[in-house]
């Protein structure tokens, strides 16, 4: 039985481990898996782009869900990313992942085609029609060039199980457009690491993180001291993250969050080709972020 998306709270947008003959890691996702629930997240996804979904085939993607669910054990909703370019592939998969349990869908435009306004709506229309999973449409114009824009939601809305929006239009403002053209009918979670406090403070429901793959304790803290107003004690821990935050807007993010979750022990830093590890001088600044952090890990507050 599915568990219910409630769209509120930290979801981990997941890393996907690799051996170093460049297969899924099973085991250390799901020691992932297991720290993240310590720590009180309240969802995953599966195959984004952090989850390297360009690289992966669709059966390593589905592989990775009854790994989830079985760790998950009903706790929290497990999402699968559908990123597929084809309108029909792109069905199919949600098609496969609502079959084998999946709880709900991350969609993403089709990115390889600038699609215009219509041919994106259709698009998401026909994807959603196609399933019966409650959907989060996945808006960044700045890294896949195609904006869901405010009329383009509200077409959107006729659909009742697309419910949700990652924001990630780096647009803040965008929040407050939403909020008033929509109120509540869409759950709004925000995108992007380096906006995340302030996303939560101008209203947003939750937070799909990257470096909660490595630092979960300190991401969750964040948003549950923001949503209790206490916002001192979530700005002391959000500026002490930022550095940290600022590796999950790079090209090479992957590489660099992965380099993170190694150095807390719930990662690796493999990945799949055309990636390759970081070396040299840029291995070592990033090194340095992640060690400068670690030294200084902040005593975490509780919510009053």
């Amino acid at each position: 039985m599915n568990v219910t998306v409630r769209w509120e709270g930290v979801y981990p947008a997941l890393l996907t481990p690799f051996t170093a003959d460049d297969q899924v890691d099973l085991p250390l996702f799901e020691k992932n898996l297991y720290a993240q629930l310590e720590a009180g997240v309240h969802g995953f996804i599966i195959g984004g782009s952090l989850g390297e979904a360009s690289t992966l085939l669709n059966h390593e993607k589905m592989a990775m869900l009854p790994s989830a669910l079985a760790v998950c054990a009903g706790k929290v909703p497990v999402l699968i990313n559908i990123a597929e370019q084809a309108t029909r592939q792109a069905i199919a998969c949600a098609q496969e992942a609502e079959a084998n349990g999946a709880d709900g869908l991350m969609l993403l435009p089709p990115m390889r085609y600038p699609a215009d306004a219509r041919e994106t709506v259709t698009f998401f229309k026909s994807v959603a029609k196609g399933t019966s999973l409650p959907i989060m449409i996945y808006n960044n114009p700045y890294d896949y060039k195609i904006m869901t824009t405010v009329a383009m939601f509200e077409e959107l809305a006729e659909l009742p199980n697309i419910q949700a929006v990652k924001e990630s239009t780096r647009d803040l403002t965008n929040v407050t457009r939403m909020r008033n053209a929509f109120g509540d009918r869409f759950k709004l979670m925000g995108g992007v690491d380096t906006l995340a406090l302030e996303a939560l403070l101008l209203g947003c429901d939750g937070w799909v993180g990257g470096l909660v793959d490595a630092f979960p304790n300190e991401t969750v803290a964040i948003y549950e001291l923001a949503k209790a107003g206490q916002i001192a004690e979530a700005l002391d821990i959000y500026r002490w993250f930022m550095p940290l935050l600022e590796l999950d807007i790079h090209p090479k993010l992957v590489q660099y969050i992965k380099l993170a979750a190694q150095a807390t022990g719930i990662g690796s830093e493999h990945v799949r080709a055309p990636r390759l590890p970081l070396v040299g001088a840029e291995r070592e600044q990033v090194l340095s972020i992640i060690e400068t952090a670690l030294a200084k890990r902040p005593a975490l507050t509780s919510v009053n």
